[in-house]
């Protein structure tokens, strides 16, 4: 009988522990969720569970979750993508951004400004991926992608760049179609010749591999025309990176003629025509004598991006949530914003599984306030544009767990190790 009685006493510890489980492991509370792809722009609440996002709704019990996030006050939005970073860091001296010194490690400088996937653009090439793979995007906490170099050694900088025997579409289509869950597609960079070659190579592997092409383009003098890349060389959905950049020396075309202070017309035909326009902003990638005028005629951005490095970081540049402000203090709606840092993004480098607040999607999720005070927003000129808010990242999700809390809004707060 006493052993009986023991199990009954267990059997119903046990029943009471379920009766008491609870719906969620972290429930957001109270924030205006800003979600593009479900047209979403309002206070609501959001529940995590299994590093999923089980329901968005208006009113959830905070008894029903493990950890509760008071997120009054604040935007509460999908992780952010920034499909223009340069994460493939190593110690090699004269690496530049390919397993060398100028690129950074990515968990240092994602979380902390809402960042829970970044794309490597072009960092590695098809013979320096495997590396990459092994030693950043095995080693990352933070979602690491790549846009896999047309230049089989990568971003290596000089000579390395210059080599057009060392760019070869269907080695690059090869190692991307082979590790589909890493590389997102192809990149073109730092070419100086007066040669469509490097163009024209990436795009063949991105028709082998069904995949886009950024490029950053530019290095001749006089430069090859922008029109020409945007309508004969480039396919719908292939990406112009430095859309708002001014580069000293007649190397590369603007997408604003500074003459006029209008867009030319190539440009908004490029844009109807499917070519996606991305900040990469970068060191030396960001006018506003371009940008300004361009916002003026509502030629937003399709994606928003940094180009970090350890040049463009400690410049005028920052990271995304100080570009995402310069956007918003030029007129730029924060709505349009959030979905050029995250559904869009998403949509372009073909991860529809991120970028959105959906029930059933993986829990990355960030939370913003927008920080009031007098702030001075400048250009690799010098020119500035001042305001009065700011976005600042006060918590981040990444798969379900709190990755990142400024101000330790979550209650209880559990620290990992």
């Amino acid at each position: 009988m006493q052993h009986r009685s023991i199990l009954f006493t267990f059997l119903a510890c046990l029943l009471g522990v379920a009766s008491h489980a609870q719906t969620y492991s972290i429930l957001i509370k109270g924030g205006t969720v800003i979600d593009p792809k479900n047209n979403i722009n309002q206070v609501m609440d959001v529940g995590i569970f299994e590093g999923k996002i089980k329901k968005v709704a208006k009113d959830i019990d905070p008894k029903e979750a493990r950890q509760v996030v008071d997120a009054k006050g604040m935007y509460v939005t999908p992780g952010l993508i920034d499909i223009h970073g340069h994460v493939f860091f190593g110690t090699e001296p004269n690496h530049y951004l390919s397993n060398g010194l100028v690129a950074v490690p990515p968990d240092g400088f994602t979380f902390r400004v809402g960042v829970t996937t970044i794309v490597d653009a072009g960092g590695a090439g098809w013979d320096s991926f495997s590396e990459f793979k092994n030693n950043v995007i095995f080693n990352s906490k933070t979602r690491v992608l790549s846009f896999l170099n047309i230049v089989g050694q990568g971003m290596r900088g000089g000579n390395w760049e210059q080599d057009t025997a060392d760019m070869d579409p269907t080695l690059a289509a090869g190692v991307a179609i082979k590790n589909r869950n890493d590389v997102v597609g192809f990149k073109v960079a730092h070419f100086q010749g007066k040669d469509w070659k490097p163009v024209d190579n990436a795009v063949k592997a991105g028709k082998l591999a069904n995949m886009p092409v950024m490029v950053d383009f530019g290095g001749s003098t006089p430069p090859l025309p922008l029109e020409e890349l945007f309508m004969k060389h480039l396919r719908p959905g292939d990406i112009y990176t430095h859309a708002y950049t001014l580069l000293e020396g007649n190397i590369r075309e603007t997408i604003v003629d500074e003459a006029t202070q209008k867009v030319k017309p190539f440009a908004i035909a490029a844009r109807k025509r499917g070519i996606v326009f991305d900040v990469g902003y970068g060191g030396a990638s960001f006018n506003y004598s371009q940008a300004i005028p361009a916002m003026k005629a509502g030629f937003y951005p399709n994606t928003i991006s940094t180009d970090l490095h350890t040049g463009s970081m400690n410049g005028s540049m920052k990271d995304m949530l100080s570009i995402m402000s310069k956007f918003y203090n030029m007129g730029m709606d924060l709505p349009a914003i959030i979905k050029a840092s995250t559904w869009e993004p998403a949509k372009v480098i073909h991860r529809e599984q991120l970028g959105h607040i959906t029930e059933g999607a993986i829990a990355d999720v960030a939370v913003f306030s927008m920080r009031q005070g007098n702030f001075g927003f400048y250009d690799k000129t010098g020119y500035k544009v001042t305001g009065k808010e700011k976005l600042e990242c006060e918590l981040t999700v990444m798969g379900g767990k709190i990755v990142y809390d400024l101000n330790g809004i979550t209650a209880p707060i559990y620290l990992t190790k």
